[in-house]
């Protein structure tokens, strides 16, 4: 795979060299502040209207007062707004150098959100927060969630360049520091806002924060679709099978003859629908699949499925399958309806999927009532179904099945052209 080729090129001396490695694009010239501005996210985060307007255009026009150039390198003295990327990113690779004075605390910010954390362990005043654990982790986690704290103390002492390198897919994020994993594959928490993924784009931003700091050989590498699925595919892959051959409907039942095998994916014949689900009845499972939708287009996912009706409504639920952009081309719909929607009951977080065209991947995992659904690396939604009203439902509309323990796995059509390809189970249920 490209991406595992990748990760095995770029070693320390690739990081030190004055050109950045093979399918990089620098981010800092050496020269000047080409590319960059002044930004701190935290003081526009309650602003609105023309106060944020204000202070955005301030922190813009200060930003040369506090970031220079010296000796080739980005230097800041501890003050003053972050340096902060015009262009802003989704899922990419950044490498870069720092080199911290003592007792420094820094980060770097990635789509504005805090922060893979840089600072000195042996600062006595940090020793409360755990600094003596060392950087390059994600500090601004929940306390005992993945990443708050680095896997491996890795900071060279202050005073010395030390290298970074970030993978970034959806909201997980990888850390290597002076070549150490201090962070395997964690989602970063949205700061400003715990209950909601963070945002798909966003620029980087490289804090100062009260002592003084020098960067060099800052480059990216934006990360396409389909490797960005390779890396979320080979991880957590222990316990998974495939339920799907590939070349027919080997283990499947139901309405397979509304579907079609087309280049190694189940699609749905256009005009026809029905469920189609792996004949295998399950408790507690994990899903992993890819899917492809047209514009416009609807299907779902069936979650305890009894194998006759509507999944919808006498499954578990559907998990929705839709276009993110489907207003524009079908009309209206209900919140409750976007993609990786528990359909008519609780609505996921929209606005993840990949471009009409390209691949997703999406996992999900069903433990008891709870329902768990993780698009490109984005949790979209976190719910329990015991919990919800059902005098709130849409529609008002009866769920009988939304309580069941059981059932089967599969999809649920809707005449639309909807395919998927790498359709993985997992049993979850307790021994």
């Amino acid at each position: 795979m490209r991406f595992l080729t990748t990760l095995l090129a770029v070693a320390a001396s690739a990081l030190l060299a004055d050109s950045p490695p093979a399918g990089f694009t620098p981010l800092f010239n050496g020269k000047d502040l080409t590319g960059w501005h002044g930004y701190n996210p935290h003081s526009v985060a309650k602003l609105t209207g023309e106060k944020k307007d204000a202070m955005l255009a301030k922190m813009r026009e200060e930003f040369p007062q506090h970031w220079s150039i010296k000796d080739g390198e980005l230097f800041n003295p501890g003050t003053g707004a972050y340096a902060t990327t015009d262009k802003e990113y989704g899922d990419i690779e950044l490498v870069l150098e720092y080199n911290m004075a003592p007792l420094g605390d820094s980060g770097v910010y990635l789509r504005a959100c805090p922060q893979v954390q840089i600072w000195d362990p042996a600062n006595p005043k940090e020793l409360k927060n755990n600094a003596n654990l060392g950087s390059g982790a994600l500090w601004n986690n929940t306390k005992g969630n993945p990443g708050k704290d680095p896997l491996v103390l890795a900071d060279k002492a202050p005073g010395e360049w030390n290298t970074m390198r970030i993978l970034m897919v959806g909201s997980r994020v990888s850390v290597w520091l002076n070549g150490k994993q201090t962070v395997d594959h964690a989602i970063l928490e949205n700061y400003y806002d715990r209950k909601s993924a963070i945002p798909a784009k966003g620029p980087i931003c490289l804090q100062t924060h009260g002592a003084s700091i020098r960067w060099r050989n800052i480059a990216v590498r934006e990360i396409s679709g389909t490797e960005a699925n390779q890396i979320l595919a080979s991880h957590g892959k222990a316990g998974f099978k495939s339920v799907f051959n590939g070349k027919d409907f080997t283990g499947w039942a139901g309405p397979v003859e509304n579907y079609e095998i087309h280049e190694g994916a189940i699609r749905c014949k256009t005009g026809k629908g029905g469920t189609p689900y792996y004949n295998q009845d399950l408790t507690d499972f994990a899903a992993r699949v890819e899917f492809k939708l047209p514009a416009g287009g609807n299907n779902g996912l069936a979650i305890r499925y009894p194998g006759t009706g509507d999944t919808a409504y006498a499954g578990m639920c559907e998990l929705q399958v839709l276009d993110d952009n489907y207003e524009k081309v079908k009309g209206k719909i209900d919140p409750r309806q976007v993609h990786g929607s528990a359909y008519g009951m609780v609505a996921a977080q929209r606005g993840y999927q990949r471009p009409i065209g390209e691949w997703n991947f999406q996992e999900v995992s069903i433990i008891g009532s709870t329902i768990k659904v993780e698009l490109n690396g984005f949790v979209i939604l976190d719910t329990d179904l015991s919990t919800v009203d059902m005098a709130t439902v849409m529609g008002k509309k009866p769920h009988p099945g939304k309580d069941r323990k059981n059932g089967f796995f599969g999809f649920a059509g809707h005449n639309d052209a909807a395919e998927f390809r790498n359709i993985d189970l997992k049993d979850l249920a307790v021994k």
